[in-house]
């Protein structure tokens, strides 16, 4: 998926491990099969090329997907969509050639497709239609999460009882550490990758964090993020990282972008309408934010 996976699990034999890890890597694969723009004979590429044209029948595990997606989309107001495929890119190479931002007209007409409203999902024959043509879908913003979450899926078929599968950072824990304890799970330092910045304990949670500090570019003494804004075009400021901790790894993906697009006060004030969602936010002057429910060391 463009992304390293590791899994950690508890198993007096080690043949019994490394078969289990096996059944785990062949859900993620059978996942980004699915779900890959990357392909021509994905559900996904399929769905793309029949922009405007007409809808594509899905089974129902992307077809529950997507709809869960459109969920997170609504209330995000829009900061969450799966839609951003449809970003024309051209304008964003965050690289040292960029110097300076397009004018705000163009910028907004680079993201005019994106648009969650546009997808268009029929219950009764489980078919996804994106309304323009040109409009394109990408599970970016929650495919990580939610092939971790049903690798862990696989883990617990397969009786294992403890257990992390950690996808680029997002990840997923259950069960308990050898020693009984929860599993200690670090947040990286914005600042140094791979410093760890605060640690808590989980389980029978998910982690997961977005951020700049790896993909920006500083225009006039100005950070921006490699995010963009869905609904003007252009880069996130003012914000380092999101993490996320949830229910589970694909909840935890899903809202830390667009709580990143949010930005701060409303961002926080999102989370802490949701009861389960804990937020750690950094900005660009390394100062932290907590949401109400959340505890670390």
């Amino acid at each position: 998926m463009g992304n390293q996976f590791e899994f950690t699990l508890i198993d007096e034999n080690e043949n019994n491990a490394n078969e289990t890890f096996e059944i785990a890597i062949q859900e993620i694969k059978r996942i980004e099969t699915l779900l890959t723009t990357f392909s021509d004979t994905s559900i996904t590429y399929k769905i793309n090329e029949n922009a405007g044209i007409s809808a594509v029948q899905v089974d129902d595990e992307v077809f529950q997907l997507i709809k869960r997606c459109q969920f997170i989309s609504k209330i995000t107001q829009g900061a969450f969509d799966i839609s951003y495929g449809s970003l024309n890119k051209r304008f964003w190479n965050f690289d040292l050639n960029m110097t300076s931002l397009p004018d705000p007209k163009v910028a907004k007409k680079a993201v005019e497709l994106i648009n969650y409203e546009n997808i268009i999902l029929d219950e009764t024959h489980k078919t996804v239609f994106l309304k323009n043509k040109g409009m394109r879908i990408g599970f970016g913003g929650i495919g990580k999460g939610y092939a971790a979450e049903m690798a862990k899926k696989k883990l617990i078929e397969n009786n294992v009882l403890n257990g992390i599968v950690n996808a680029s950072g997002d990840l997923t824990a259950w069960g308990f550490q050898e020693n009984g304890e929860a599993w200690t799970i670090g947040v990286a330092d914005p600042n140094q990758r791979k410093s760890i910045f605060s640690t808590f304990k989980i389980t029978n949670k998910a982690v997961a964090t977005s951020g700049n500090y790896e993909k920006f570019i500083t225009i006039n003494n100005k950070r921006y993020s490699h995010t963009i804004d869905p609904k003007t075009g252009y880069p996130i400021s003012g914000i380092k990282s999101v993490t996320i901790l949830a229910e589970n790894a694909e909840i935890a993906d899903a809202l830390a972008t667009p709580v990143t697009v949010m930005g701060i006060e409303v961002g926080m004030n999102f989370i802490n309408q949701l009861k389960t969602i804990g937020c750690i936010i950094i900005d660009d002057n390394d100062k932290s934010y907590f949401s109400n429910n959340i505890t670390i060391n």
